[in-house]
Order: C-alpha cells, then structure tokens, then sequence
C-alpha cells in the first residue's frame, strides 16, 4: 500500500516504543495518522511528548469503532489479540490490518534471523548481534525493545538483521505466511495462555517461524527442550541442534547453565554465516547481561543482588537459582497468577534456596506449599507481601557469599506496571 495521504490508525501507543515508532514512520510516508489508546493521556505522557510537533491526532482512554472501520489502513500493537472486536470490525469492513513488525519485515532488504522462545530469546538474539557484528553490519530489534523501522533507509541487501520475535508478534505475522532466513526457537513451555486461549494455540504461532522456510533456509533448535526439539519434524528449512552438553564452553561474564545454552544457540545461528567459534568467544567475553535478566545490579558486604524480574515462570525461577550454590540464594518469588504450575518450583526452591521470600498475590500459596516441606535443612520461607518488606528481611538474613535473587517466577501486575519496574525498585532498594 502507498500510504501517502491514506488514513492509518494506529491502535495501541504504549510505552515501549513500537507504537510511538510506527506513528513518527507513518507520518514521514505521509499518511493521516490516528493514534488511539485505552490508557488516559496522563498514563501516556512520555509516549506522548515523543510525538510533539507531529500531525497526529489522539484518541487516548477509549477505543471508537469508527476510527477502525473508516481507516484505509489498522496498525496494531501485537499485545492486541487478532480476535479483538474493533480488529474484527476494520475486517467486516474490509479494512487492512498489519503490525509495526510486519511493515519492517515486508521493506526490508536485508536476511533476517528470527528468534522465539518462552525465555531465553531477548540475551540469544542480544548475543546473536554480537558475534555477527564481527564480521557483518548488523541490525538488532524487534521485541527486544527496538523498532528498525525508522533505518529502513540505511539497510542494505548485504548487512543481516536480527529480530526478537514474541508469540503475539508471530500469531499477527502468520497470514502474512513469512519466516525468516534463520529461525532460532530456544525454548517452549506454557506461557501467555490467557492471550492465546490454549497452549495448543501458543504453540501454534510460535510455529510460524518456520512453518513458512524453504529448503534454502535454517531452523536453530535446542536440542535439550523436547517440544523445542520435536520442531524438526515440521521443519522445511536445514534444521541445526545446538546444546551445552557436548559443546566448548563459552567464557561468560553472565551466571547459569541457561545463559550458556543462550550463548550456544547464539553461535549455532551465527555460524550459518561462517563465523568460527573463537570470534565468537571474543564477542561474548564482556557481554554483561540485558537489564533484568539475571543482572549483578549490587554487590555490598560480600552479598550480591541479582536482578532476575523477567523470570515471570516458574521454569526461569529455577534456571536463576541453579545458578549459583546450593544454600545460598535468598529468592524472591511470587507476582501475579497466571494459572501456571508452580510444584516444581517450590521444590526446587525448598531443596537448593537458603531462604525464600514470597510477595504477591500468589504470595500466601507459595508460603503455604513451602511451609508443607517435611524436607530437613529446606529453605526458610517469609511471608513478605510486597518487595520493600523482602528486601528488608533480605538484608537481615544475608551474610557474606549469599545472593539475593529476585527471580519471582510471576508477572508482576499484581503489584507493578511490568517487570521492568519490578526490576528498577529491586535495584533501588538494592542500592539504598
């Protein structure tokens, strides 16, 4: 579509750039741009000013059918379900409907490295950059909190492109019927299931990474996930295993056997293009950690603090505390239900944590399960109901070569706008 002079409306500004991206992008193809928000301008301020001086109209703390049905074009955040009724009516109306990821992908000249997975996908493809940036020009974005879409002009046929692909983002992609050059998918387990409806369903979009490949393309898998793995059988693309088990072991300034098989799965995709795995060593050897993903934010009286918020299921919890010693992790855990089943992680907790501090609406749950533990030496359990209250314990508790992890293994909408401010309090009150 020419979008010069067309109406687009851009549904779902939100804070984190994609929508305040496509807006700018849009306005300089000279299209007529609608920006509307179910959140109220005062919830939008910073989203907001990065617009100023733009011609954009605003339609914040409500959603109006019209504006939908009337447009030539629907721009959607990905956060919005396909099904969702003013989605529905720009189709009954025969309006088009794309994302901010799909207009990149649909103009961009360059190959694309794609990668998904429950967790593990934002440090793959922040380590996948890396090492290809040895050797090639390469472009870092997608869900990991960039949007290309205002370098557009500045890519070439020969740089490579790496993208962080979330499931919302793949189940809008999939009637476009594209996947990438190279689809990485580090991990699958049960996650957004009251987005998507079912874990089938999950599933499903995860899949259209690679359901579109041809037999010129890659599909990268860990080798070490059965459902990750069993992906191979559908796969159309040259599909490529990567583990830790039988691999050179990366130097890695990050802790956790999870960050290693990030760091595997980063040089699988990247050698598809010919790098050799002491480039890759040289790239990943001061590679620090993404903001909330098992980060060093603190280190005071011999005790360190780990910023794990991103861990938001169980599965990621028990990754952060595996990665240090046995009896000596002081974690936070708890957030907001997902429905997810936390067994597992409680047991793990029980047997390998030194002390456990539940916050959070699941708070009460996991004191009640831990506390049921016949186990002898299991972790002390607190009930903190809310993170200043852990911290303070944790201080008290923490001796010196003790970690104190928040790997809370929930969301955090019970008690925060999203895991990043989950993450910034942490360090706050670490610091304090």
């Amino acid at each position: 579509m020419i979008l010069n002079g067309r109406k687009v409306t851009v549904a779902g500004l939100g804070r984190f750039g994609g929508g305040i991206a496509v807006a700018r992008w849009l306005c300089e193809q000279g299209a007529n741009v609608l920006v509307t928000d179910r959140s109220r301008a005062d919830e939008l301020t910073d989203s907001i000013k990065q617009l100023e001086g733009l011609p954009v109209e605003f339609r914040l703390g409500e959603h109006r059918i019209e504006d939908f049905a009337s447009a030539d074009l629907v721009v959607a955040s990905p956060a919005i379900p396909p099904k969702n009724e003013y989605l529905q009516a720009a189709r009954a109306a025969g309006v088009s409907i794309t994302t901010e990821i799909r207009l990149f992908i649909e103009r961009c000249p360059a190959p694309i490295i794609g990668v998904t997975g429950t967790k593990g996908k934002s440090t793959t493809t922040a380590m996948i950059g890396r090492i290809l940036q040895t050797q090639f020009t390469t472009w870092v974005g997608g869900n990991i909190g960039k949007s290309l879409l205002p370098h557009l002009d500045q890519i070439k046929k020969e740089h490579l492109v790496v993208l962080e692909l979330s499931s919302f983002m793949l189940e809008h992609l999939g009637e476009s019927r594209w996947s990438p050059h190279v689809a990485v998918v580090t991990l699958i387990s049960p996650d957004h299931l009251e987005w998507h409806g079912t874990l089938e369903a999950y599933v499903e979009a995860k899949k259209n990474l690679l359901k579109f490949q041809g037999p010129e393309d890659y599909v990268v898998l860990n080798e070490q996930d059965a459902m990750t793995r069993g992906l191979a059988r559908e796969a159309k693309g040259k599909a490529i295993f990567y583990g830790t088990r039988n691999a050179k072991h990366f130097a890695l300034k990050i802790p956790g056997i999870h960050n290693q098989l990030n760091a595997q799965g980063a040089f699988a995709a990247a050698g598809i293009f010919g790098i050799d795995w002491g480039a890759a060593q040289q790239a990943l050897s001061d590679f620090a950690g993404l903001e909330h993903r098992l980060k060093l934010v603190h280190e005071s009286g011999g005790v360190r603090f780990f910023d794990d918020s991103n861990a938001t299921i169980p599965e990621a919890a028990i990754a952060a505390l595996d990665s240090f010693p046995v009896k000596k992790v002081i974690q936070i855990v708890g957030g907001y239900d997902k429905g997810l089943p936390i067994t597992v992680m409680c047991a793990e907790l029980v047997k390998h944590a030194k002390a456990v501090l539940c916050i959070g609406t699941t708070g009460p749950k996991l004191a009640d399960l831990l506390e049921q533990s016949p186990l002898e030496g299991a972790a002390s359990v607190y009930r903190c109901h809310d993170l200043a209250t852990a911290m303070k314990i944790a201080r008290q508790i923490a001796r010196d070569g003790d970690v104190v992890l928040l790997s809370p293994g929930f969301a955090s909408y019970d008690q925060f706008v999203n895991f990043e401010k989950r993450g910034e309090e942490f360090e706050r009150l670490a610091k304090r």
